[in-house]
């Protein structure tokens, strides 16, 4: 059994241990939107720890160059309603989020009839990511050659992070049930998680603790949340900004520079497993995109 280097074991607990702690101008030719946009979401949405960190409350970890903010400059809209926090899940659209420093008050409460705009990254939550990464990268070090992860989450027949993931549809159909009800008229764009592995490989360990049989089952997992949350938005009439694509090659893998997620160990200012300044970027330029402007 290949065992990890004491301080890179160390690094390792901190980075997940903090991970826990998350759960987790003038407007281009050609902008599509006028009037206020309003952003919802979980952390990656938020931003944690992409500088410069604002908002109320603090806890929430919410960036002023998170996808949002990126988006609503090249839009050239000023009228801007960011309610995105680190940790939530479908559950926070409609109740207060308890975060460090007080509470965020339900996510739909910002959605008013006059929202032109409304973005949403939600989901990765309720599937249990940060308890994932935590359990992936525990016990998949312990086998380098087998695949410990997955058989943890489908041992006895069940695949439990794809029941959870099905589970998860009627959550995000409620989301979005919402956003209509309050801002009919509204354009709604669902925005989906970018490449956190390497779409394909067998991934990089012992840097990203994950064993190429792990890599294999997450990656799967993380397509299979995006499809069903694109699934989702097509039925609701939503816009669903696929930025998986767009993203790949610039996984956790990849040399600082490259790579839009950091990993276990960030080298550049983000949460551990969460978009850098340049996903950030990359995710607005998907929406960007989506909505028909160049970023």
């Amino acid at each position: 059994m290949t065992r990890l280097r004491r301080p890179v074991a160390a690094s390792f607990t901190v980075a997940v241990a903090a991970l826990a702690g998350l759960v987790l101008s003038t407007a281009p030719a050609g902008a599509a939107e006028t009037g206020r946009y309003v952003a919802l979401g979980d952390s990656y949405a938020s931003a944690p720890l992409v500088p410069v960190q604002t908002g109320q409350p603090a806890g929430c970890l919410r960036s002023t160059h998170n996808y949002p903010s990126l988006v609503a400059k090249g839009l050239g809209i000023t009228d801007v309603r960011d309610v995105t926090c680190g940790g939530a899940t479908t559950k926070d659209m409609t109740s207060a989020q308890p975060v460090t420093g007080g509470s965020n008050p339900p996510q739909l409460d910002a959605v008013t009839v006059d929202a032109a705009l409304v973005s949403v990254t939600i989901g990765g939550n309720d599937i249990g990511f940060g308890e994932i990464i935590q359990q992936c990268a525990t016990r998949s070090p312990l086998k380098p050659t087998g695949s410990a992860c997955k058989d943890f989450y489908t041992s006895g027949g069940t695949d439990q992070l794809a029941q959870r993931i099905e589970q998860t549809a009627p959550k995000i159909r409620a989301v979005l049930s919402g956003i209509a009800d309050r801002a009919p008229d509204a354009k709604v764009v669902v925005v989906g998680y970018p490449a956190i592995l390497p779409d394909s490989g067998p991934g990089c360990f012992p840097v990203v603790p994950f064993s190429p049989g792990d890599v294999a089952y997450l990656r799967s997992t993380e397509k299979a949340l995006n499809a069903m949350i694109a699934d989702e938005a097509g039925s609701a009439g939503a816009v669903f900004v696929d930025t998986y694509t767009p993203s790949i090659g610039h996984d956790v893998c990849q040399v600082p520079g490259t790579k839009w997620i950091e990993g276990l160990v960030p080298t550049a200012p983000a949460a551990p497993v969460h978009p850098n300044s340049l996903g950030t970027a990359g995710q607005a330029a998907a929406v960007l995109d989506t909505l028909g402007v160049r970023a």
